[in-house]
């Protein structure tokens, strides 16, 4: 029990936040290689030893793949197929192309992301995030056709961004950046007012939250990808994509961590 704290306190030191301008969200080089340094390390799960990017081979492996899901959402299903849509898709097809999600959002993945995204403990981001860029990578090298022309950070409001001390949006977006050589943005898309946060909300009280809220500033490119680290009910990727047509774009996806069950 004892190594195990002291193991666990290891992981909980935060990073200074620095949110004074867009600059730094552009410019964040020491805090990614922070967050994720080359492999080798301790897992963040079980604190084995030997791990890779922050997970040994054990608990990589028992992460809640989303093997089979809606093409277009990326809604887990209970049933093998990844090329049928959702009841939700089908009755009100969303104007995204697709979501790429790996990971079902329960547990541990659900646990990872809420220490890193709420309590700043980066160290529970660094596997989820790693392996996101990798099965990108895979994605596109067999079908180069999907590779967008810029990855948008879904924004924050910057009081929040304040509050919090970082956007995970953005880090997940410079990391993926990095990895592929696309470039990214955190303010093609800024939010003009302050909402309530939409955990607790249902699907309806979450697009009236969000109607209205983003603006593009300026003239986007043809095709891009929203990076996020949860898709819940889609009505952020929604909103934003909606936007982004609006703007000009043809074509937007999104790009995740994870997916809730629905």
């Amino acid at each position: 029990m004892k190594q195990m704290i002291k193991g666990l306190r290891s992981l909980s030191t935060l990073l200074t936040p620095k949110v004074n301008s867009e600059e730094w969200i552009q410019g964040s080089a020491r805090g990614i290689r922070s967050l994720l340094p080359s492999g080798g390390g301790q897992c963040v799960t079980c604190l084995e030893p030997q791990a890779r990017f922050g997970l040994c081979t054990p608990c990589r492996q028992d992460l809640p793949a989303n093997h089979w899901h809606c093409r277009c959402c990326a809604l887990p299903l209970a049933y093998a197929g990844n090329e049928v849509l959702c009841g939700q898709c089908l009755q009100d097809p969303p104007p995204f192309t697709r979501v790429i999600a790996p990971w079902r959002y329960r547990f541990p993945v659900d646990g990872m992301i809420q220490r890193y995204k709420y309590n700043g403990q980066r160290a529970f981001a660094r596997p989820l995030i790693h392996d996101l860029a990798e099965n990108l990578m895979s994605v596109l090298e067999t079908a180069p056709e999907q590779r967008p022309d810029l990855l948008v950070a879904s924004p924050m409001h910057p009081a929040r961004r304040r509050k919090r001390g970082f956007n995970q949006a953005a880090d997940i977006a410079e990391h993926i950046s990095r990895r592929s050589g696309i470039p990214w943005s955190a303010d093609l898309v800024i939010r003009s007012r302050r909402t309530r946060p939409q955990r607790g909300l249902n699907r309806e009280e979450r697009l009236a939250n969000l109607r209205g809220i983003y603006r593009v500033t300026r003239p986007p490119p043809a095709s891009i990808a929203i990076v996020d680290d949860v898709v819940t009910t889609g009505a952020t990727a929604r909103s934003l994509t909606e936007a982004l047509l609006d703007a000009g774009a043809r074509e937007v996806q999104i790009w995740a961590l994870a997916r809730t069950p629905g």
